[in-house]
């Protein structure tokens, strides 16, 4: 008798803990589901980087997490996209911040034509800049990473040599290089990037502002004829990667730490990405017969003098809000300076 209730409540004792296993197993192994909404078209190779980051969360967690990419603004339009992460219509956004002008003051300064040289260092600029900063108009949001093209770049219809060339265009912008547009003596038409091939091929407008990748990842070249080649006035447009709070509060601490991580990895890609991108759009162009003109110094410096005023207005802008827009600019001129040094 002793022997039987000793062997029942080893039985018990065993099934207990392999019910008890089975339990936690499952409630761990529980997959974490992720909407992502991205405004590139899936052709595009930003969003082909961004659906390698999103499999190499699902790789890290075990396929705990599961993200599913929702691009070309299928999900929530390039404009709306932030607002849809912060009111949970995504998880997880990527867009840019110069579609929703005067929402973030403080990032506008990463946008301003400092002379970007590249894409990598644009992008290693601004996280670097956020990371200093921490504007406050991101806390309603995790920001996982940032990234950035390389130099804003004039694409015409019409060839354009001198700023007298440019007055009376109507010239694709958005954000600050409306800004920039207007300097420069043509006439700003703000649209994204999504509506610009129609409108170029209409003649709704008769150029963009854009980094070379816009030729061909956005078939751009199809219905330009020119690209202006000035990187002194190289501005760029800063995008971001950000996640819902209440979903990333939710997140065990482990996978925060992997989305820590692999955000961490993919920066210098996407800057790699947007180079790559680049050289693809200026070897495209000039397989279309298209020209590229480079300025000489001298209408070069007339170009750079006249968008000064766009940054000085930033700067003017800034501190009437409260910010210190001098000292956002010096130090994003010296990010551009010590990161190209160590190149």
């Amino acid at each position: 008798m002793k022997k039987n209730i000793v062997f029942l409540s080893s039985l018990l004792f065993s099934l207990f803990l392999t019910f008890g296993l089975t339990t936690s197993t499952a409630v761990f192994a529980k997959t974490i589901k992720l909407n992502y909404s991205i405004f590139f078209p899936a052709t595009h190779g930003q969003y082909k980087e961004a659906a390698l980051w999103a499999k190499e969360i699902e790789k890290r967690t075990g396929g705990r997490v599961k993200i599913t990419l929702y691009p070309g603004g299928t999900l929530t339009s390039a404009p709306q996209c932030y607002d849809g992460v912060v009111n949970g219509i995504s998880d997880i956004g990527m867009s840019v911040f110069a579609y929703t002008r005067g929402r973030f003051p403080v990032m506008e300064a990463c946008d301003l034509p400092l002379g970007y040289p590249d894409g990598k260092t644009a992008t290693l600029v601004v996280n670097k800049f956020y990371q200093t900063f921490h504007p406050k108009e991101l806390s309603d949001v995790k920001v996982l990473y940032l990234h950035a093209h390389g130099p804003g770049l004039l694409h015409t219809k019409k060839e354009v040599r001198k700023l007298e060339d440019l007055r009376g265009l109507k010239i694709r912008s958005t954000g600050l290089s409306a800004k920039i547009v207007k300097a420069l003596g043509a006439v700003p038409v703000a649209m994204p990037q999504g509506q610009t091939y129609e409108a170029l091929k209409k003649g709704v407008v008769d150029g963009t502002f854009g980094p070379m990748e816009v030729l061909k990842g956005w078939r751009q070249a199809e219905v330009i004829h020119y690209t202006i080649k000035d990187c002194g006035i190289g501005y760029t447009t800063t995008m971001f990667v950000v996640m819902n709070l209440k979903k990333w509060s939710k997140l065990p601490s482990d996978i925060k730490q992997v989305f820590e991580e692999v955000s961490k990895e993919w920066i210098p890609k996407h800057g790699e990405m947007w180079d790559s991108n680049d050289k693809e759009g200026k070897k495209y162009t000039l397989s279309l017969g298209n020209k590229i003109i480079e300025l000489p110094n001298s209408e070069a410096e007339q170009w750079q003098k006249a968008v000064r005023k766009v940054i000085n207005e930033y700067i003017s802008n800034a501190t009437k809000k409260g910010f210190d827009g001098n000292k956002y600019v010096e130090t994003l001129q010296n990010y551009i300076k010590s990161i190209t040094s160590e190149k």
